[in-house]
């Protein structure tokens, strides 16, 4: 008798309507509350699509999943290769979700090399890397000047993920226009770099994202993970991150990497000034931090919704794949 309630239990659940998910949008952390204090990854997400959206309490996902009326869903996932992967798996197993023709934004902050990009710019993501599936060893224990990292082989088909490019062109198409918002803490933080790049206005970029559950720091580990970047045959790295590439490993298992999108907004460089030691930028005196956090978060909503609003109100179009351009 309990195996058939069990089967009755099923079929009543499998036979609701699910929520058809056009987009889904996932960050990884939020300060406080989704609304009326600081923001963090997830606020400006929620203010702009999910004030008046159904909560959903999915099992295995650390936070609520929200959807609209128009189909764009999104949640906060957690920090960390395992933690956000966890909850998207969760989340995509969920009888609540149709996702077969869904678009994931994978949103959220990272750093970037001050010879690639700068505070409050905003990166389209073109390959995914995980920084941590190989072998290295300390500088002192390689011959001088050579390389301290080697892939781990029999993970080839999830140590790097190319993003397809005409989906990237849309997004960079339609947020190519976009106006960022900068701030006068940023502004003269970025006078501490000589690096061009740095000392620009911030602007929306592309490039390779790299995964590490590591906070990688310095300008050796930057070095590397370049390196890295052009061992794979990737485009350059501009931005470090914690959740992309794991992220997309479980989407792949069941809908593939088509339509799946890497945004991050640079609220730090990955590496002090010339004058600045590795430990003193990583764990600043008051007064030292980079400014612009406020603006890179808005920023980069700003730079997604373009993406995500195209895509609903031209859903008859996008829900057979993404249009060649």
């Amino acid at each position: 008798m309990s195996l058939l309630l069990i089967v009755t239990n099923f079929n009543a659940e499998s036979s609701e309507p699910k929520v058809k998910v056009k987009v889904f949008i996932a960050a990884m952390f939020e300060i406080g509350a989704n609304k009326g204090d600081k923001a963090g990854e997830f606020q400006h997400w929620y203010l702009t699509y999910f004030k008046d959206a159904k909560a959903f309490q999915v099992k295995g996902a650390a936070n609520p999943v929200y959807c609209n009326n128009d189909g764009v869903c999104g949640s906060v996932l957690g920090m960390g290769k395992v933690a956000s992967s966890a909850s998207m798996q969760g989340i995509l197993l969920n009888q609540y979700f149709d996702m077969s023709q869904s678009y994931f934004v994978l949103s959220g902050v990272g750093g970037t090399p001050p010879s690639k990009g700068t505070i409050a710019d905003v990166s389209w993501g073109s390959w995914l890397i995980d920084y941590d599936l190989g072998h290295r060893w300390k500088p002192e224990e390689a011959e001088a000047g050579k390389p301290t990292f080697m892939p781990r082989k029999g993970y080839e088909s999830i140590r790097r993920y190319p993003l397809d490019q005409n989906l990237l062109k849309w997004a960079l198409k339609l947020s190519a226009d976009v106006e960022l918002k900068d701030s006068p803490s940023a502004q003269a933080y970025r006078t501490r770099y000589p690096d061009k790049a740095a000392r620009r206005t911030p602007k929306v970029t592309f490039g390779t994202h790299m995964t590490g559950d590591t906070f990688f720091h310095g300008p050796g580990l930057s070095k590397e993970a370049q390196y890295i970047s052009e061992l794979y045959g990737a485009d350059d790295y501009v931005i470090t991150e914690m959740e992309a590439a794991a992220i997309t490993q479980v989407i792949d298992r069941l809908h593939g990497t088509d339509r799946i999108l890497s945004l991050r907004g640079a609220v730090n460089f990955d590496q002090g000034h010339p004058n600045e030691s590795t430990l003193a930028h990583l764990d600043p005196a008051p007064g030292e931090t980079a400014g612009g956090f406020a603006e890179t978060v808005e920023n980069i909503v700003l730079v997604g919704t373009k993406l995500v609003d195209h895509i609903v109100k031209n859903w008859s179009e996008w829900e057979k794949g993404t249009p060649k351009i």
